[in-house]
């Protein structure tokens, strides 16, 4: 399977790496010369196998959908010829004889699953070198999405690397790191990683859903949705669709009902109860006992005239009279 690859000096002239690119069109500066240096380094290392079971992942993951259809192509691509480019993995930082992928790691998984060693080039390397060489390896991938490489971004920040190695590792304009910061400071990340990689949308839809998310309440509604069966589309593009259409419609809310006004009245011989019931719409009168019925007719036969007393009554109160 062809892809672009930053680092195919890094890999020897053994390594066949198809659509191979130059990085000079990368950022190179800073930390990111002495990673590029590093790598120049890398083209003399020899390429060792490695038992799989001894590589464990980076310390920041950079992908959400694992096994999508390009998981599927390069697993039927190193079954069928092999593994062609190494992966590059640096020992362990805390246990002896281990190592840990810098980059690589559908590679190694891909191994795993093959039951075959894995093709490696180790590197000793600081946390820092470390994912510098992960996200611009990332950077020149054409399968890895926006919001992919915003989590990779926020979750280095949160491992307390600066912005500047942020951008460096992605190759980041100042416009799009901001875009990036906004999306992952408004999205809580279990929205996020409930639509998935969603590879077709960009970085301009997710920030104006993260400008959604802005609103009081916006992103605790989300939340809630992205666990209805509603929102459980089987792509995560039509996963975004749903959870923007979402967001972005009126809220709905409820009327507020007042407590209806209740009291009861009897004259003194109690030969007739009433309950009267108002709830600023409606008023009831409701009357009870063997004199009910008469009592009721009788109100009912003087309804015009009690009608037009309370008229006057009104217009008296307005006139001040």
């Amino acid at each position: 399977m062809a892809r672009r690859d930053i680092f195919g000096s890094v890999l020897g002239p053994s390594a066949t790496v198809a659509d191979a690119k130059d990085v000079s069109g990368y950022a190179v500066r800073g930390a990111s010369r002495s990673i590029m240096q590093s790598f120049e380094e890398l083209s003399k290392s020899s390429v060792v196998d490695l038992d799989p079971a001894t590589v464990d992942t980076s310390f920041v993951s950079d992908r959400l959908d694992e096994d999508d259809e390009a998981y599927q192509e390069l697993l039927a691509a190193i079954r069928e010829r092999g593994q062609d480019s190494p992966i590059l993995v640096r020992p362990h930082p805390e246990v002896s004889g281990r190592f840990q992928t810098v980059f690589g790691h559908r590679r190694v998984k891909v191994a795993r699953q093959l039951g075959r060693p894995v093709r490696a080039v180790v590197k000793k390397m600081g946390d820092e070198d470390h994912v510098i060489a992960q996200g611009q390896e990332n950077a020149a991938r054409a399968d890895l999405s926006f919001i992919e490489r915003t989590l990779f971004a926020d979750r280095i920040l949160k491992r307390g690397h600066s912005p500047d190695t942020v951008k460096s590792a992605l190759a980041l304009d100042d416009t799009t790191f901001s875009k990036m910061r906004s999306v992952t400071s408004n999205i809580p990340e279990s929205v996020i990683l409930a639509v998935g990689a969603a590879k077709g949308v960009g970085r301009d839809r997710w920030w104006q859903l993260a400008k959604l998310m802005e609103h009081p309440g916006a992103a605790a509604r989300a939340a809630e949705y992205v666990t209805t069966a509603d929102f459980a589309q089987p792509g995560s593009e039509a996963r975004f669709a749903r959870l923007f259409d979402f967001v972005s419609a009126p809220v709905k809310r409820p009327r507020a009902s007042s407590k209806p006004q209740e009291r009861a009245w009897v004259p003194q011989d109690k030969s007739v109860q009433a309950k009267i019931t108002d709830t600023g719409k409606v008023f009831t009168l409701a009357l009870k006992s063997k004199e009910a019925s008469p009592f009721g007719a009788f109100i009912a036969g003087k309804l015009d005239e009690l009608f037009e007393a309370f008229r006057q009554s009104e217009m008296a109160k307005k006139t001040g009279d």
